[in-house]
């Protein structure tokens, strides 16, 4: 009942249970059960807010339990895991695509040498992949991270990555604004279309304490990941806010039970006396007393007991014999909220076989595939584009026209390194048969092994031309050969 009809029931109590039984007519018309209010929904409140007003007042505190979950939860990192296993994995290799061949050459090795820690941390402490990684986990846990683009002395480049936690994010900046209708939400300067235009940035001393002065970096400085899941989302929200609650059930679960075997495993005893002592100024008793304090059992132990004393065993008896059930539930369930199958975060094969394994490893490859393509285009495509205009300007590189043809200088791929087959040979009768019925090129299928096509076959040429050389036939490879033909040197010897 709202304030009106606590008046209502105070002046006419008749009045008002009329109104509500007609308010229970009224939802019984509704056509979707979600929307009525009777009594299995009595209790569910839920406004139409934007995201910004629906994450601001919960973003601090959701963020904290999650790295609360990432410092003690295994469930928690299990999920945390397999996103940063699988999302970066064995790291991705830069194929440059400009119309030079040398220059495509040259940009790889001098990437190759920048992804050193020594070159692109501004702190010197994390090679590029493992920086990628530490993103994906920040991602996963607080919601987002940031990149500085800073230019300092030292290293191959003036150009680094300094990341950044969201934390920084000054939410209580209010301006300067740096344009005519800019406004400035959460720590982030927008314009009139919601572009950001700036960060707000709190600044720390060495020891992690906020020193109370924020500064304003552009946005062309600054590489925000975050996911936006509402138009109105302004600021990230933790990804694993949506499990975070059956997380914890779980763990609490797993130590009840843990405490309730352990106290059930111990063995202890009573000792009953049916002619409990006499008190009082009586003869003592001819028989000599037994004192048990202090005393243990133990394996073969035989000891002898006062007359009438008797033992009594406590033993409790555990509850937990559906407890694998039960955590198998509550881990599918997270993995399913995580987009994730069961055995992907539980890493439990048991009830597993190829054809069951590889759907899973599909699906959950499609859900990595969403985070691998924010991360490549947000991040890695940024910092390429900065990386080359780098050489450029430090003379690395020398293309006259590089300005009017820039894109064409830019142009590249990122090629995951290949992980692990299940079935090395199903996998490799499966590509064969793409190959020769046209389905994938061989550019395709060098691309999903980690591999450049052009190297694969000039690799391949210089061990055939070594092998033709020696006479030797490998692994199929050389078609359409007569015998004479391979072994022409040893006949001529002979």
């Amino acid at each position: 009942m709202n304030w009106l009809d606590n008046i209502i029931a105070f002046v006419s109590p008749r009045a008002a249970a009329e109104r509500q039984a007609y308010r229970y007519v009224l939802d019984e018309q509704k056509n979707y059960d979600a929307g009525n209010n009777m009594r299995l929904n009595a209790g569910w409140y839920a406004q139409n807010n934007s995201a910004e007003m629906t994450d601001r007042y919960d973003r601090d505190l959701v963020r904290a339990r999650a790295r609360d979950l990432e410092r003690n939860s295994d469930i928690a990192n299990s999920v945390i895991i397999a996103y940063k296993r699988n999302i970066i994995g064995f790291g991705f290799s830069l194929r440059v695509k400009t119309p030079d061949e040398e220059l495509n050459k040259a940009i790889q090795e001098y990437w190759i040498e920048w992804c050193k820690a020594k070159n692109c941390d501004v702190t010197g402490e994390q090679p590029f992949m493992q920086m990628m990684r530490m993103a994906v986990q920040r991602k996963k846990v607080d919601g987002g991270i940031l990149f500085r683009k800073c230019y300092t002395d030292g290293g191959m480049l003036a150009f680094k990555l300094q990341a950044l936690e969201v934390d920084e994010i000054d939410a209580n900046a209010i301006g300067p604004v740096h344009g005519k209708d800019n406004k400035v939400v959460a720590g982030i300067e927008y314009n009139r279309f919601n572009r950001i235009e700036g960060f707000w940035l709190r600044q720390y001393d060495i020891n992690g304490y906020d020193i109370n002065r924020s500064e304003y970096v552009p946005a062309k400085d600054v590489i925000f990941l975050y996911t936006k899941k509402r138009p109105s989302q302004i600021r990230e929200m933790s990804d694993m806010a949506p499990t975070m609650t059956r997380i914890r059930d779980a763990n609490e679960f797993m130590t009840a039970i843990s405490v309730k075997e352990r106290i059930a495993a111990c063995l202890a005893v009573f000792i009953k006396r049916i002619n409990p002592p006499q008190i009082g100024r009586t003869r003592e008793s001819q028989t000599i007393k037994k004192d048990y304090s202090g005393k243990k059992i133990t394996p073969g132990m035989i000891r002898e007991l006062n007359a009438g004393d008797e033992i009594q065993v406590v033993n409790p008896s555990g509850q937990s014999s559906d407890a694998a059930g039960m955590i198998k539930l509550h881990q599918r369930m997270i993995g399913a909220g995580q987009g994730l199958s069961y055995e992907a975060t539980s890493r439990d094969m048991s009830q597993s076989n190829y054809s069951s394994a590889r759907q899973g490893i599909i699906e959950d490859n499609m859900t990595y595939e969403e985070d691998k393509e924010l991360i490549v285009e947000k991040i890695f495509d940024e910092v390429y584009e900065t990386f080359v205009i780098s050489l450029l300007l430090h003379g690395y590189i020398k293309p006259k026209d590089f300005w009017q043809n820039k894109g064409s200088y830019l142009k590249h791929e990122w090629v995951q390194q290949p992980k692990p087959w299940i079935d090395p040979q199903k996998e490799a009768n499966a590509t064969k048969i793409a190959l020769n019925s046209g389905v994938k090129t061989f550019q395709q299928i060098a691309a999903e092994n980690g591999k450049d096509w052009k190297e694969q076959i000039d690799d391949a040429a210089e061990a055939l031309e070594y092998a033709r050389e020696k006479g030797i036939e490998i692994g199929g490879i050389i078609y359409g050969k007569s015998e004479d033909e391979l072994y022409t040197d040893e006949k001529t010897d002979e």
